[in-house]
């Protein structure tokens, strides 16, 4: 009698163990990462697992492990658990090495273009540099974020917010970009939009501008002050003639561009065109961004950098080649 009673109790314990993750599978994502940490008992297992939506009931889970037999057996690490799975295949994915998606960190660093982030993805063989420019196709994302509905371009250079970013090892590209313009939303504060559009600039000029500013400037201070002098130069009809821009069509990174370079004929060739380029030359950083919505006012229309990186300004034409002959030409 005790025995028949005892299996009723188990009948009626796996009973309620699959019914309560069956009321909550319906709230559950098409698919969901769940970590379970080294050294981490059944019951903390089962405790997460409730919170993140998985799971009806922390005691009937517990139960139903032990009485599985699969209370010693779960595996530390990251699991991909697919959608609808019932609670004897969620137990066996939670308990499956082969379902630990190993994770690892990479940096975009403030001024890189496209073209960098997707070499530096190549080295570190996450993805390669075809197919992550490939995934940069600004068609394949307009209709995802509201802020890309008014950019031109065709890539979303700019919008790949730079910054460390904790990846799974089978990462797509896609997966990435989206975390990065994710994060670009983010970071981009309702504030700052308000502003921008105050000042009756829209987010594409913005983000072009802070590209140039972040590849001419190296602190908040000279970023501010340079995000200054361009809006003067653009205001006033002067070409920008950045080198920041020069650079960004010959890919060649030189302090001084060659004559050649200066000359040669693109609509990012700031010192053949006027106004800004058609798009970003990089992907600009926050604190290039903020510059060019905050600039610091100046008198300045000119400036150079020394050899050693320094900024130095210039009110007028004059004064400007005074400096470049002082601190350039010698």
């Amino acid at each position: 009698m005790r025995a028949l009673i005892k299996l009723i109790i188990v009948i009626l314990i796996i009973f309620g163990a699959v019914f309560g993750y069956q009321i909550m599978k319906s709230n559950k994502q098409p698919a969901t990462i769940f970590t379970i940490e080294k050294g981490e008992s059944t019951k903390i297992i089962a405790k997460n697992l409730q919170e993140s939506r998985l799971i009806g009931s922390v005691w009937t889970f517990r139960l139903y492990a032990k009485l599985t037999g699969a209370e010693n057996k779960f595996v530390a690490g990251n699991h991909q658990l697919e959608a609808n799975l019932n609670i004897s295949n969620l137990i066996k994915s939670l308990e499956t090495e082969k379902n630990i998606s190993k994770e690892k960190n990479i940096t975009f660093i403030e001024g890189w273009n496209n073209r960098e982030i997707a070499k530096y993805l190549s080295d570190k063989g996450i993805v390669s540099k075809d197919e992550f420019l490939a995934a940069t196709n600004l068609d394949k994302w307009k209709s995802q974020y509201d802020f890309l509905s008014g950019v031109k371009a065709q890539t979303l250079e700019g919008f790949i917010f730079p910054d460390t970013y904790r990846i799974f090892s089978d990462a797509s590209s896609e997966d990435i970009i989206k975390k990065a313009l994710d994060n670009f939303d983010k970071k981009l504060t309702s504030e700052m939009r308000s502003d921008i559009k105050s000042k009756s600039l829209d987010l594409p000029q913005v983000l072009t501008m802070a590209s140039i500013v972040e590849g001419e400037a190296n602190n908040e201070k000279d970023m501010k002050l340079i995000a200054d002098v361009f809006s003067k130069r653009i205001a006033k009809g002067i070409a920008l003639q950045s080198d920041a821009t020069v650079n960004y069509v010959t890919g060649k990174g030189l302090t001084r561009p060659t004559a050649a370079d200066l000359a040669i004929d693109s609509p990012y060739n700031t010192y053949k065109y006027r106004g800004l380029p058609p798009g970003p030359i990089d992907n600009p950083g926050l604190t290039a961004i903020k510059a060019v919505i905050y600039p610091t006012p100046n008198e300045y229309y000119y400036f150079i950098h020394t050899k050693e990186g320094k900024a130095v300004y210039a009110k007028t034409y004059d004064e400007h080649l005074a400096n470049v002959a002082k601190y350039l030409d010698k």
